[in-house]
Parts: structure tokens; C-alpha cells; sequence
């Protein structure tokens, strides 16, 4: 199984980004590739560049690591309330490369912030939205207070939060027939 994973943010030291691989990692003898969004900058979409210079090649490149993926593990940051600019930026791109662009691959959805809720209006917002572009969601989490509770995720035993995780993980590895 091919499972893509990354943090819908375009932060240097991104918690989310943290989150969605730290998470990947949890599924054993599986191929993980690890995306930073950085490393695919785009222009801000608009119609007339979509017309004039056709879709850019790293819109293009984002697309071929959907396609080989089985699983795709997202962890969202949250700005105002929804997606980082740069993640609806490139969402923006993929739609319109492909309306369905996550082409009935299994999500993995994930939020996480510094704060109490975790990102949870963003989460809310991808599990209505993503599956109207093909994704179908396995599972979701949102991680309130980042820098309290993620270090904990590390020992099951030592957090509810942290037990609610691996649980979550555990049915999806078994649901889906995932190495453990």
C-alpha cells in the first residue's frame, strides 16, 4: 500500500505537517512518502493563467503523488476558521486538473493547533468538502493543544487523547487490511 502524507500548510516548522507524518509512520511495511507542501509552489490560481499557460508542472507533480497513493494522510492547519491559502491554492489547481481529483482514495483526515479546538473548524469544513472531489474519509482527529498533547501520542498509556488516537489508527490498519 502507497500512502501519501502531509500538513495543508505552508509553515516552515509546521505542526501539521509534524502531525500528518508522525502519523504515517504508524503504518508499518507500507511505502510512506512524506510531502511539504513547500516544495510545491504555485502561482495563485486564476482562470486567465489556467488558459494562458496551462496547468504548472508542480500542480501536475502533486497530481502523480495522488494517483500512487492508496492512502492519503492530511493534517490541516487552520487559518480564520478554514484551509491555509496556500492549501486552497492548490487545491484550486487539482480541481481543475481533475474535478475529481482524489480519485476514491482513502483520507485520512487529521487537524491540530496550539489552541483548544484543535483546528476542528477546518477538519469540519474538509469532511464536507472532500469527498464532493472523490475522497472517501476512513477516519478523522482533531489534536487540541498541540504542544501539551502530541508528545504524549508517543506512549498510549500516558493521554485519553493519545488512546483515542492509536484507536482510531488501529481500526483503520485493520479495516483495511494495514500492516500494524
Amino acid at each position: 500500500m502507497n500512502i501519501l502524507a502531509f500538513g495543508a500548510s505552508a509553515s516552515k516548522h509546521s505542526i501539521n505537517k509534524a502531525f500528518a507524518h508522525y502519523t504515517a509512520d504508524l503504518f508499518k511495511e507500507h511505502t510512506i512518502v512524506k510531502v511539504d507542501l513547500l516544495d510545491f509552489p504555485l502561482p495563485i490560481y486564476t482562470i486567465d493563467d489556467e488558459q494562458e499557460l496551462g496547468f504548472p508542472e508542480n500542480a501536475k507533480l502533486f497530481m502523480e503523488k495522488i494517483e500512487n497513493a492508496d492512502l492519503i494522510i492530511i493534517s490541516f492547519a487552520e487559518h480564520n476558521g478554514s484551509y491555509t491559502a496556500w492549501f486552497k491554492n492548490l487545491f484550486d489547481w487539482l480541481s481543475r486538473i481533475k474535478s475529481k481529483f482524489l480519485m476514491n482514495k482513502k483520507l485520512l483526515l487529521l487537524s491540530t493547533s496550539p489552541g483548544a479546538r484543535g483546528g476542528l473548524s477546518v477538519l469540519t469544513t474538509a469532511m464536507e468538502r472532500l469527498p464532493r472531489h472523490g475522497g472517501e474519509i476512513v477516519g478523522t482527529f482533531s489534536l487540541p493543544e498541540f504542544e501539551t498533547n502530541f508528545p504524549p501520542l508517543k506512549d498510549v498509556t500516558s493521554s485519553e487523547i493519545g488512546k483515542s488516537f492509536f484507536d482510531l489508527v488501529h481500526e483503520i490498519q485493520k479495516k483495511n487490511k494495514l500492516a500494524i
